[in-house]
């Protein structure tokens, strides 16, 4: 089965990645891997200090993840998985990429903020698109619910 993988961050374009993914998986038969990366440098701290900010990332992650993932199955009837890596957010979705085939496509949501650009993440991700074995698709930060449903 072709998986779509939307990366879950604290971006507000990040939920119109989320929708984008679920409708397109949902009208394709495909489904939905979510990934979160914990940056590194979080965790630059004593060690038993460091461990419990570890676990209380992933707890937010997996709260944030669970939002995402009722809506998809209530309203989509898509079941996505979550995936957490740490590490640089660039390196390890590439890395995730490379070591699940069924990835077909990447979606990203770029930030709206014209004086910002598109975002860090969509920025990186650009440059590497070129050497990725799946295309990328953009979903723009301001693009209304009803154009994300009518256009996926």
């Amino acid at each position: 089965m072709r998986k779509f993988l939307v990366v879950l961050d604290d971006s507000k374009e990040c939920l119109n990645a989320m929708r984008f993914a679920a409708l397109r998986a949902a009208h394709t038969g495909g489904g939905v891997t979510v990934l979160s990366v914990i940056p590194p440098d979080e965790f630059n701290h004593w060690i038993g200090v460091s461990d419990i900010m570890r676990e209380e990332a992933r707890e937010r992650i997996e709260v944030h993840f669970d939002v995402f993932a009722k809506w998809m199955r209530d309203k989509q009837g898509v079941n996505p998985e979550l995936i957490i890596r740490e590490g640089v957010p660039v390196d390890e979705i590439i890395a995730h990429v490379t070591e699940d085939p069924d990835i077909g496509v990447l979606v990203l949501g770029a930030s709206a903020d014209k004086k910002k650009g598109p975002g860090p993440l969509v920025t990186q991700m650009s440059r590497s698109a070129g050497s990725l074995p799946i295309p990328i698709t953009i979903v723009p930060g301001d693009m209304s619910k009803e154009r994300i449903e009518a256009i996926t």
